[in-house]
């Protein structure tokens, strides 16, 4: 319920029909597969399906790809990190074609379970209720499927909201691109020195533009 009302309204533009909950209180994945069960549906995961890492990771070949043309190696490549489909489906990518590259997941700082689940050296859930402008990477844990594949070829960064917002307006003045909070997490990352990427070579994936004008012009404003 708190997603984008531009996400939310698109969506409904391409004739689906949008079920809004509380992510602090339910539980989208049950009531997902309660409608499915009761329409004769099939459940398609955002993120824990071998079949989504597997497409997700497409960005992966496009980015090893991209430096073979270019005649580079990167030495890291960052990118949002929600459930972790997207991150992992790079890094099995990129551990094939390009294994010198460190990739890093960057997430919401209020909303690090994959950083505090390769800490512990299991999946730990996120328990707060402090929302994040980047609502499309605050899942509540990393997946089954998507974890394990994290913990044997990725690091993990966090961002705060200001700093999100900071890469937003980086983005729009400088790349000409409009991203949403979470779509810049990486960027933030790499513009608030989270990692060193001094002498290096270096991939950012910026991932998603549905923002609500009420929070680009925040982030113009920075």
């Amino acid at each position: 319920a708190d997603a984008p009302k531009l996400k939310i309204e698109n969506t409904r533009g391409y004739g689906a029909e949008v079920v809004l909950y509380d992510r602090f209180t339910q539980d989208r994945v049950a009531i997902g597969k309660k409608i499915a069960g009761d329409r004769g549906l099939t459940l398609v995961p955002p993120f824990d399906d071998e079949r989504i890492i597997a497409g997700q990771g497409t960005a992966g070949l496009e980015i090893a790809q991209d430096a073979k043309a270019m005649g580079l190696t990167f030495d890291a490549v960052l990118v949002p990190c929600s459930g972790g489909g997207l991150t992992a489906g790079i890094a099995t990518a990129l551990a094939e074609l390009s294994p010198k590259t460190q990739v890093y997941g960057v997430e919401p700082a209020n909303f690090d379970d994959t950083a505090r689940s390769l800490a512990a050296g299991k999946r730990v859930a996120n328990t707060g209720t402090t929302p994040s402008l980047c609502d499309a990477l605050m899942t509540e844990m990393p997946g089954e499927l998507t974890f394990p594949i994290i913990q044997r070829l990725v690091k993990a960064l966090s961002v705060t909201d200001d700093e999100a917002l900071a890469a937003m307006q980086h983005a729009f003045f400088n790349l000409k691109l409009i991203a949403e909070p979470g779509g810049a997490a990486a960027f933030a990352a790499l513009l608030s020195g989270k990692v060193d990427v001094r002498g290096k070579t270096v991939a950012v994936v910026l991932s998603g533009g549905n923002v609500d004008a009420e929070v680009f012009k925040r982030a113009l404003a920075q």
